[in-house]
C-alpha cells in the first residue's frame, strides 16, 4: 500500500499480525483469510502474496545473544528454501511458502533445531 495510506482495520486480528510503515509503502502480514474479506477499493492499490506458513523461533532472545536467526536461516538457505523473515521485541517469526514446509522442516532438523509441539 502507498505509505501515506490510512492503515485499514482488517489485518489486525489472528495469532500474527504484523504492521510496517516506511517512506515508500505500508506492509502488513495477517492471516490469509482476513485478506479475502478485505475491501480494497478505498485502500488503492493492494499487493497480496499467499501461501506463506509462519514457524515460530522460541524466545525470548537477548539482544546481546548474536546468530539466532543466521542459525535458523542458513539451513534453510543452503536447501534454496525462500522465506520472509520478522522479529518482534521477544523473538523471531520466519515464513516459509507453505509447499517447501516439509523441505524446510527438513533442512532445519538436519541443522540440529527441533520441533516443538503447538500448545
Amino acid at each position: 500500500m502507498a505509505a501515506v495510506a490510512a492503515a485499514p482495520a482488517w489485518p489486525a486480528g489472528g495469532e500474527l499480525y504484523c504492521a510496517t510503515r516506511t517512506r515508500d509503502e505500508l506492509s502488513f502480514v495477517c492471516p490469509e483469510h482476513f485478506v479475502q474479506r478485505a475491501q480494497f477499493h478505498q485502500s488503492g492499490e493492494i499487493k497480496v502474496e499467499r501461501g506463506w506458513l509462519a514457524l515460530k523461533l522460541e524466545g525470548p532472545f537477548p539482544f546481546s545473544m548474536t546468530g539466532v536467526l543466521a542459525s535458523f536461516l542458513q539451513p534453510l538457505a543452503e536447501a534454496r528454501v525462500s522465506i520472509f523473515a520478522i522479529s518482534t521485541f521477544d523473538t523471531d517469526y520466519v515464513l516459509v511458502k507453505e509447499k517447501s514446509l516439509p523441505q524446510a522442516l527438513a533442512a532445519l532438523r538436519s541443522a540440529g533445531h527441533e520441533e516443538l509441539p503447538n500448545p
